[in-house]
């Protein structure tokens, strides 16, 4: 298969030196991309991380053609690079493992006197008493990944929750998988993210997996899906 990954974070710039991000370095969608990669498959890797790579050993020297590394930064990056690759329509599989930013930064504000003032800047100034944010939500890629790219091929959808009992977990994922019309969903908890998972895909159809067993499984359901 050739498959499209997305890993890593998206930083969402506050002004042309600041920015908002999260924990997320694309370890995870790092090593599913090279261990699909050691089974046979052509990657191309979108991911705001690549020197992760340096970290994560491979059975099989990584190169063109079959293997590439597309970096990006922020939201708009991302959901650029994924608009170019995927209208070329030649992926077989997408696995969209990339904590993208819910948010976008609309502005910088300050505030005095019941009244906000626009003090958004190159580099907004840090003399300020107090700085506020107008964030306004960004669009869902993975959600545009069918409805607006046109994509028919394997999609797999990933989520983190937070607090969630394994049970909890189960229904949130399965509603998220159908509403992104993704094939197959990994999800887990912040709290139980290092060691577990669960995927699959329908009422009854997900297997709770280590966090060793997690590329293998995936891929294993990926290439059934594909027979």
């Amino acid at each position: 298969m050739n498959i499209l990954v997305t890993a890593g974070n998206t930083q969402t710039p506050v002004d042309d030196v600041r920015c908002i991000t999260n924990i997320f370095t694309g370890r995870t969608g790092g090593q599913i991309a090279s261990r699909a990669f050691e089974r046979g498959h052509a990657i191309t890797l979108l991911t705001s991380h690549p020197g992760v790579l340096d970290s994560i050993p491979s059975a099989r020297v990584r190169s063109a053609p079959d293997w590439r590394v597309r970096p990006y930064r922020t939201f708009d990056d991302l959901d650029l690079a994924m608009s170019e690759e995927l209208i070329t329509g030649k992926f077989d599989a997408v696995i969209h493992a990339a904590a993208v930013s819910d948010y976008r930064v609309a502005g910088a504000f300050t505030h005095a006197d019941g009244k906000f003032e626009n003090v958004s800047a190159g580099k907004v100034k840090s003399s300020h008493a107090e700085l506020w944010l107008k964030l306004t939500p960004t669009p869902k890629l993975v959600d545009k990944i069918r409805s607006v790219w046109g994509f028919a091929g394997v999609l797999v959808k990933f989520k983190l929750e937070v607090g969630l009992t394994e049970t909890e977990l189960l229904t949130v994922a399965e509603n998220a998988r159908v509403h992104s019309s993704a094939d197959l969903m990994s999800a887990n908890t912040l709290e139980g993210m290092k060691e577990w998972a669960i995927v699959g895909a329908g009422p009854s159809g997900y297997r709770r997996v280590t966090r060793a067993e997690l590329a293998d499984y995936l891929l294993d359901r990926m290439e059934g899906i594909r027979k």
